[in-house]
């Protein structure tokens, strides 16, 4: 057993002692009004003392308790006045340093206009004019000194984490920007990172400091810089920085192992344990090189408005996405239609959270069965339907041509018919960059389903039927985080300690995020007068061998020695590159600077149609090479790659 010494030891350890402070509360105001009271009385008698020493009165007259209980009254409502009590002391800042100056100054001024008034009815002075000079200068800077040490204790002492265990970083910017960062990391607690300087890429500055710290000149390349300073990570906080010079500094960063964080930009100067907490790890999507997509919400609004809106695939990645974006256009109602009830539960609980006056229905249901559909139209009439209910995996689909036939070409046909039987004014598809001159089923399934909705366009601007139905059609390729994307599966990858493994070492992918791929598809909607197939404009592709890398070295580790990347072969359909644009395609402008119309050969709805009646009837038969030739009769340009049915293009 341990003895009383020991016992009392174990309990003014550095431990308890750290807990014990650091899990205080905040002191009530009365509280603080009472230290500070203690500070004014301890200066009174200080000046007194002074001035006693030097043969001074402080008070001339023989009424002195009163005179010193009327200062010390009006010093109280001084602090009442200004609120010098009211901020968090381990948070103090210059604006409580103000407001006390502000405080003693106007007492200061008060006694003296005081004094000329009292000498001027008894001829003679109450207090010592210099006498309360000095003890309005000894009163402020007690009461700001024990603020400074209270402020400064808590940052030194009371923080979970070591200064050995912080990490050594520097902001890159000199704005206000920077500095508000650099404040809210010094508030932060725990605390993560020790500032040790800012970098003004324009070297302008060099020579002065900026919270105490250097203000570093970047002569070199960065990484250069930061070793000469002994930086472990960076945090980019210049918003005047370009994509492309935000780029260079992470890679440059990430080639000799450095951390590098993001912030973004700072709006709320006043909350700085929120700026502390939105520093983050970049991300590969902040590495996108593209600019923000500016929409026209005035054309979307004008759809959407007080309309009815049906989605398909509502539970999913881009459904779901769709489903927010349209509600913040206000529309009468929105069916989210999906056969996954998990996800589409979660996203009713989402939806449902949010103050809208939009109607939201949640309906199971699959595309496949024309019977559920009608009974959807039936009872909700949508004026505008957005189909992202799809297969997508290429290697299961490559197994499974049958499932892709059913989902991806069936489902859309029983949609599309039904939205012309129903009246729907829009009916916008979503697609696949896979589908052009496709190497899979899941493309060629895609291209199938493009083909039958602009065939019935075409077949209906022909008919003079007064059909309303304008049929739109969507083409992108990779989104950044969807259902099944390399990213996530990257990311999970890499948390187990790897390996990660990517198919071959030069395939290239076109990649957006979600939210950029909804907002095209909702502009592609609006724009859209029927027929149309909107490509977008993807950005630079992107080596996924250089991705994997990348991630691997974001998260930290080190690729190849930390974490290991397989090469594992393409699997069955995968080519190399995807394209956004049959051989016998061009491409018109639009007004929007990222979408482009694909114009594409018409086809004869007739002819057309026979031949998908023919698919969609020989699917039932699961007879996969039956299947698969026939999708190669309606699309001619299916050339199967690293598949079993590659037999059938000989």
């Amino acid at each position: 057993m341990l003895n009383k010494k020991d016992n009392s030891v174990s309990y003014f350890s550095k431990e308890n002692l750290k807990f014990s402070i650091s899990s205080l509360n905040y002191l009530p105001r009365w509280i603080i009004l009472a230290i500070d009271f203690t500070v004014l009385v301890a200066a009174c008698v200080f000046n007194f003392l002074l001035f006693r020493g030097t043969g001074l009165k402080f008070i001339f007259t023989p009424y002195w308790r009163e005179l010193v209980s009327f200062f010390l009254i009006m010093n109280v409502f001084s602090f009442w006045l200004f609120r010098t009590y009211s901020g968090i002391i381990r948070h103090s800042s210059y604006i409580d340093a103000v407001k006390l100056l502000f405080s003693q100054i106007s007492i200061l001024v008060f006694f003296l206009v005081f004094n000329l008034v009292y000498e001027l009815n008894f001829n003679e002075k109450a207090y010592l004019n210099t006498a309360l000079f000095v003890n309005t200068v000894f009163t402020f800077c007690g009461l700001f000194l024990y603020r400074v040490i209270v402020k400064r204790t808590f940052e030194l002492y009371f923080s979970e984490n070591s200064k050995n265990q912080l990490v050594r970083t520097i902001i890159y910017g000199t704005d206000a920007n920077a500095i508000s960062v650099a404040n809210a990391l010094n508030f932060e607690t725990p605390a993560r990172f020790k500032v040790i300087g800012f970098v003004d890429h324009r070297n302008q500055n060099v020579s002065k400091r900026m919270l105490d710290l250097p203000i570093l000149a970047q002569k070199k390349k960065l990484p250069a810089l930061m070793r000469s300073v002994g930086a472990e990570g960076i945090i980019i906080a210049d918003k005047a920085l370009t994509k492309e010079e935000q780029i260079v500094i992470v890679d440059q960063c990430l080639e000799y192992n450095f951390k590098v964080f993001t912030v973004p930009l700072i709006t709320n100067w006043e909350n700085q344990k929120e700026i502390s907490q939105k520093i983050k790890n970049i991300q590969i999507e902040d590495l996108l090189e593209r600019k923000p997509i500016v929409l026209d919400d005035k054309s979307i609004s004008k759809q959407l408005k007080d309309k009815t809106i049906l989605i398909t695939g509502a539970a999913g990645s881009i459904g779901s996405e769709i489903v927010r974006q349209v509600l913040s256009f206000e529309p009468k109602a929105i069916i989210m239609l999906d056969q996954a009830e998990t996800p589409l539960h979660e996203l009713t609980l989402e939806t449902q959270s949010l103050d809208t006056k939009c109607t939201l229905h949640s309906v199971i249901a699959d595309v496949r069965s024309k019977k559920a559909m009608e009974a959807v139209f039936a009872a909700h009439q949508p004026q505008v339907v957005y189909h992202a209910a799809a297969y997508k995996h290429v290697p299961l689909m490559e197994e499974n041509p049958a499932q892709a036939i059913i989902t991806n070409v069936k489902g859309t046909k029983n949609l599309a018919d039904l939205s012309c039987k129903y009246g729907v004014v829009k009916f916008v598809m979503v697609s696949t960059d896979k589908a052009v001159n496709p190497s899979n089923v899941m493309g060629a399934s895609k291209r199938i389903a493009e083909k039958y909705v602009q065939s019935l366009q075409w077949k209906h601007s022909k008919d003079a039927t007064g059909i309303v139905t304008k049929f739109i059609t969507t083409r992108f390729g990779n989104v950044l985080g969807s259902n099944g994307s390399v990213v996530p599966l990257f990311t999970k990858q890499i948390a187990e300690g790897g390996p990660v493994t990517i198919t071959h070492k030069d395939i290239i992918r076109y990649f957006m995020t979600i939210p950029e791929a909804c907002q095209l598809v909702l502009e592609a909607g609006a724009m859209g007068n029927g027929g149309e197939i909107y490509i977008f404009d993807m950005g630079k592709p992107v080596k996924i061998y250089d991705l994997a890398r990348k991630m691997i070295k974001l998260a930290g580790f080190t690729p190849d020695v930390d974490i290991k990347i397989d090469i594992v072969g393409l699997r069955p359909g995968e080519k190399l590159y995807e394209e956004l644009l049959n051989d016998s395609a061009r491409t018109i402008r639009t007004h929007h600077d990222k979408i482009m119309i694909a114009q594409e050969k018409q086809e004869e709805f007739e002819e057309l149609h026979q031949d998908i009646i023919e698919l969609i009837s020989g699917s039932v038969v699961y007879d996969n090479e039956a299947i698969v030739a026939q999708m190669k009769k309606i699309v001619p340009e299916f050339k199967s790659m690293n598949s079993t049915f590659e037999v059938l293009d000989k």
